[in-house]
């Protein structure tokens, strides 16, 4: 699993990095399936990962979620992404097979309370990732140019 965690930073990386060479419009346009634009989707992914791991690390949230207002650049996403990675970063590396089954406890948009595994929440964040990077894909061939490789293989995250 860790692998795949840092191959969905290995790519992250790379889209903020390809988001450099796309007019700041192009970033910003609401797009048709998915969450909104290029850059609010990378917010979201950086987002959704710190959020359910900071849940389970215990910390607790401020009243109000982050705005993506805040974060509608380039370079600001990737401090975001850099400060939420350093926070869950320590977690994620300690991960053993002793935490697959711990109970995290989350109320749900309707005020009731939900229960989940933590290695079900692990691989919800990694395919949440994966899934939004092929949106990105997508989105990143409709305005001609070409999209990050989503391929796992020679990213050196293997090598011996």
């Amino acid at each position: 699993m860790l692998k795949l965690f840092e191959y969905n930073w290995q790519v992250r990386k790379d889209w903020l990095d390809w988001c450099d060479s796309v007019a700041e419009d192009e970033l910003l346009k609401i797009r048709t399936g998915g969450p909104g634009s290029i850059l609010y989707t990378l917010f979201h992914i950086v987002d959704v990962e710190y959020g359910w791991i900071s849940m389970m690390q215990g910390k607790t949230f401020p009243p109000m979620p982050p705005s993506f207002k805040d974060y509608a650049s380039v370079q600001k996403l990737r401090d975001y992404s850099a400060s939420c990675h350093e926070g869950i970063a320590p977690f994620v590396y300690g991960w053993n097979s002793g935490m697959e089954s711990l109970i995290l406890d989350d109320q749900n948009e309707s005020g009731e309370l939900e229960q989940f595994q933590y290695g079900e929440v692990m691989r919800h964040v990694l395919a949440h990732e994966i899934h939004h990077i092929g949106q990105l894909s997508i989105w990143s061939r409709e305005i001609g140019k070409q999209p990050v490789t989503a391929n796992l293989i020679r990213r050196g995250l293997f090598d011996r």
